[in-house]
């Protein structure tokens, strides 16, 4: 198909994360009070495997989190008049902690804030700071991620697929264009 392009392989993908895992130790000088929580869905795996890149380097086990917006989101009523929540899964305290969300693809920055929405109503972070795979553009909140893998500039008539094994037994991201 030629309104598809492959934007990442897998290899490119854990470059890209062990780069992220890097500077996120960096920012926080190391890995004290720091903690992962991937938004559902694909945020979760990614977050994983950014708790195995640190714990590659720094030998620490950093705790992650699953976190469900579904009903924080703004748009709820456009998606679904029957929305399917999922479980919030944070088996750790986020009191004072050194908090990183972790998702897949930053677009219009509603996700975002959305997940700040529910990790706030868990307690109250140190600080928090977003970490996302791909940082597409067309924000329309005042949202920016402190950890990016890569920039990639789109039309909004294009969309990101990003695609990990545990889920959909590949590690990709792809380029569509909608026609």
């Amino acid at each position: 198909m030629d309104n598809v392009a492959q934007i990442m392989d897998e290899n490119a993908m854990q470059r890209a994360l062990m780069r992220i895992a890097h500077e996120i130790v960096e920012r926080n000088n190391g890995c004290e009070r720091l903690c992962l929580v991937g938004i559902r869905k694909r945020g979760v795996p990614l977050a994983r495997k950014l708790a195995e890149c640190i714990h590659a380097f720094e030998g620490a086990d950093i705790p992650v989190g699953t976190l469900d917006i579904s009903l924080y989101r703004d748009d709820l009523t456009e998606i679904s008049p029957d929305p399917k929540v999922s479980q919030t899964d944070v088996p750790f305290p986020v009191e004072h902690s050194r908090l990183v969300l972790v998702d897949d693809v930053l677009f219009t920055g509603r996700t975002a804030r959305a997940a700040m929405d529910a990790v706030m109503d868990l307690g109250r972070p140190e600080r928090i700071m977003l970490a996302v795979l791909i940082d597409r553009g067309h924000r329309e909140l005042p949202i920016r991620a402190d950890f990016v893998g890569k920039n990639v500039p789109t039309a909004r008539a294009e969309r990101i697929s990003v695609k990990i094994d545990s889920v959909d037994g590949i590690n990709a991201v792809q380029l569509y264009r909608i026609s």
